[in-house]
């Protein structure tokens, strides 16, 4: 069982581990892309300046038009990891280091616990000064999954449950830390909290429905991609 849960930690985490070449220049390029993110919706910059770079943008995003696609879903399968993991997670909207989306969340697991880091940024700003609560249990969906995987069998979500007991700061280290609470057949319970520093900041609640390799791949085949992606 401890080679077996290794084995899905190294694939949880494998956005996290170094890498060279052309991932490498993603990831450089989407950090560039978070710091613009970040500045732009703070700026104040004139017409012309933002005239300019949204031209610059619209012209890389042409060239970029140019190059194949992968599908990032393609030999990947959530409940048995196989194919490049690594490519699969690095592009994860909430822990992907090459996805300029993504804040990133870092996750790790000690133990029997699941821990994720992260600072959200200006972009993620609900309440002033606070994240969105729709990121934070977006968080906790990421964050819960990753618990869930110390069961042997992980599945998709089937509720998630937040309590918001005090507003989540921006740009604040944050720390996310879930565990398996009970197993019930195919459901697993996972149980969360979200501190910053001290301070509580929200619970989580969720249940995963474990499903079968067959019902997986019904869900890829009929999975439906954009017109340039085909």
């Amino acid at each position: 069982m401890a080679d077996e849960s290794s084995r899905r930690f190294t694939h949880w985490e494998a956005s996290h581990v170094e890498v060279t070449g052309a991932l490498a220049e993603h990831r450089r390029l989407a950090a560039a892309m978070r710091v613009v993110i970040e500045r732009l919706v703070l700026s104040d910059a004139p017409e012309a300046e933002l005239r300019a770079a949204a031209d610059a943008l619209e012209r890389y995003a042409e060239r970029l038009a140019t190059h194949p696609r992968r599908d990032r879903m393609e030999g990947f399968s959530e409940t048995a990891p196989a194919g490049d993991a690594t490519a699969f997670f690095d592009h994860s909207p909430l822990i992907g280091r090459a996805n300029p989306l993504a804040p990133p969340i870092r996750l790790e697991a000690q133990g029997d616990r699941a821990l994720g880091t992260v600072v959200f940024g200006s972009a993620y700003e609900g309440p002033p000064g606070c994240v969105h609560g729709g990121f934070v249990a977006a968080a906790f969906d990421e964050l819960l999954g990753f618990a869930q995987t110390l069961t042997g069998s992980p599945g998709m979500t089937g509720t998630l449950t937040i309590r918001y007991r005090q507003p989540t700061p921006l740009h604040t280290p944050l720390q996310f830390e879930a565990h398996v609470a009970r197993i019930e057949g195919r459901k697993n319970f996972i149980e969360g909290r979200l501190h910053a520093g001290e301070r509580l900041c929200a619970e989580a609640d969720g249940i995963f429905i474990t499903i079968d390799q067959a019902r997986f791949r019904k869900l890829l085949a009929s999975r439906v991609l954009p017109p340039e992606s085909r």
